[in-house]
């Protein structure tokens, strides 16, 4: 892989990575809104309904990010971004976690 690549592979995957936070980060923002107009005394079924979409949403976009950080991993090891490379480990583990912590909390506001 030459620098050029890299330095192209690397700006893919952090455009991907960042475009991948969009919809999860919209999706819980309305949910938390929508919360404060009755989404939380609305039906049984429409409440699972609004987990679900979160779930999904959430679950395609780690999985986004994770390819993507493997890629822009790669990338950075060929372009001997040393720091940057290991703070990508944020990207693939933490946020899918902070994810899981307000999924969790939407989903005890939503069924409890």
């Amino acid at each position: 892989m030459t620098k050029q690549d890299a330095r192209q592979v690397w700006d893919s995957a952090w455009k991907r990575i960042i475009i991948s936070q969009v919809a999860p980060t919209l999706l819980l923002i309305t949910t938390v809104a929508l919360l404060q107009f009755g989404l939380a005394s609305a039906a049984l079924p429409v409440r699972v309904a609004a987990l679900l979409i979160l779930l999904a949403s959430g679950i395609m976009g780690a999985l986004v990010q994770f390819v993507s950080a493997e890629d822009a991993s790669t990338a950075g090891k060929a372009l001997t971004l040393g720091r940057a490379v290991r703070l990508l480990a944020v990207i693939k583990f933490v946020t899918p976690a902070i994810f899981l912590v307000i999924f969790a909390e939407l989903a005890l506001a939503l069924l409890a």
